[in-house]
């Protein structure tokens, strides 16, 4: 038990700081429609709120790799727990306005992806120190994510329908605490300072900027491709979690409903990671990443016509469960792919990257939904997330052995 004590008290900080973010993801756009009753005024503000991670990533890999990843786990998530007990003690105090809201919604975004990453690159370590196989590890990793958002969401749900959409914020406060703390009595290696100290040693010379993380990734032709995919699938995906489906449901009043429809995806997501280890020791990795596309494509298809609740929830679980395994893929293609004291900063420009298309898709989206429908726009972003799989699937890097 000791042994695997590393692996436990990094997943434990994993889903608590995941369960966190899922809970405060569903209950900012449902307080902004509770007090503005504008789906662009919230996708406006999951736009805004995106930014921050695509300036603030690419520097806080940098700090992981030079600073240290436990201290940087560590005061990101006491920072998200400050930022996000910002709004019931905002509320009780001056009041909540569209400005506030929007403020302190940035302010939380500019501590995540640090964390995140801090927590990516201790990894292999990790793997070390359990003795556990880093295909395993990637996948239970990126499945304790997944699992945190098939509870978060529906937590998020009860608790604004319990204790309304204030106070259900000092829970995710909480939880970020508790993914500090974690960190704090994890004691692992540091195979980037390793790497970088035997480097030195041998007289070969280290560059410390960050733009070597940007490199790293675009001399990487397949890590290239992927990355690219990340930023376009993401600037169509997300928005249907933080501004089509919020708008649904809270527009037939049913939070529930939309707790229930994450957690599905969640669900099978989660399912998807969990099983990475066993599927890449099985199949060849690019068949795995075709399987990916291809799922994706097909199960977004039928949730876009916003079927009865239970045939959205059985499609939106076919949707994660194809995605499931495409992170722990990318995790250990980069950790096998590129130096050591390079992980931070590959992970934080990766990080950015899933950040910087979303916001402008979110503010069409917002617009979208207003004044053409929820469904109208649920189909446009459903055919191009299919279409964009596709020329994926053909561009050479996939097509070759890796």
């Amino acid at each position: 038990m000791k042994k695997k004590s590393p692996v436990i008290l990094l997943q434990i900080s994993n889903f608590a700081s995941g369960l966190g973010n899922s809970i405060v993801m569903i209950t900012i756009p449902w307080l902004i429609l509770e007090r503005t009753d504008s789906p662009a005024f919230a996708g406006l503000v999951a736009a805004i709120s995106a930014i921050p991670g695509i300036l603030v990533s690419p520097i806080g890999g940098w700090l992981v790799d030079h600073i240290g990843r436990r201290a940087v786990s560590i005061g990101a998530d006491l920072l998200s727990s400050l930022s996000v007990a910002a709004f019931p003690i905002v509320a009780m105090t001056f009041g909540l306005s569209n400005l506030s809201i929007l403020l302190i919604a940035v302010a939380g975004a500019v501590f995540d992806p640090a964390g995140y990453t801090a927590r990516k690159t201790m990894l292999p370590d990790v793997a070390t120190a359990s003795d556990v196989d880093l295909d395993r590890l990637n996948g239970i990793h990126e499945g304790f994510m997944g699992v945190s958002w098939v509870f978060g969401p529906a937590i998020g749900a009860g608790l604004i329908a319990s204790v309304g959409s204030i106070n259900s914020f000092w829970i995710a406060a909480s939880l970020f605490v508790i993914a500090a703390l974690s960190i704090a009595l994890l004691r692992i290696g540091n195979a980037g300072k390793e790497s970088r100290e035997k480097a030195i040693s041998a007289g070969q010379e280290t560059d410390a900027r960050i733009r070597m993380g940007v490199k790293a990734l675009w001399d990487d032709k397949l890590l290239r491709t992927l990355s690219i995919a990340i930023l376009i699938i993401a600037a169509v995906y997300l928005p249907t979690e933080s501004v089509v489906l919020p708008t649904y449901f809270e527009d037939i009043n049913n939070p529930a409903g939309l707790g229930l429809v994450i957690s599905a995806l969640a669900g099978g997501s989660a399912v998807g990671a969990f099983g990475y280890g066993w599927i890449s020791a099985r199949i060849q990795r690019r068949t795995l990443m075709r399987m990916i596309m291809i799922g994706s494509s097909l199960s977004i298809v039928p949730m876009a016509f916003l079927p009865p609740l239970p045939i959205l929830m059985a499609a939106g679980f076919l949707l994660g469960l194809a995605w499931g395994p495409y992170s722990p893929l990318l995790n250990t293609l980069v950790q096998q792919r590129v130096p050591a004291d390079l992980h931070g900063r590959v992970f934080g420009v990766q990080t950015a990257v899933f950040y910087a298309a979303p916001p402008l898709g979110m503010v069409l989206a917002g617009l979208s939904v207003e004044n053409y429908g929820v469904q109208f726009t649920y189909a446009i972003l459903a055919g191009v997330l299919s279409i964009t799989s596709i020329f994926v699937l053909l561009t050479k890097s996939l097509r070759s052995k890796f």
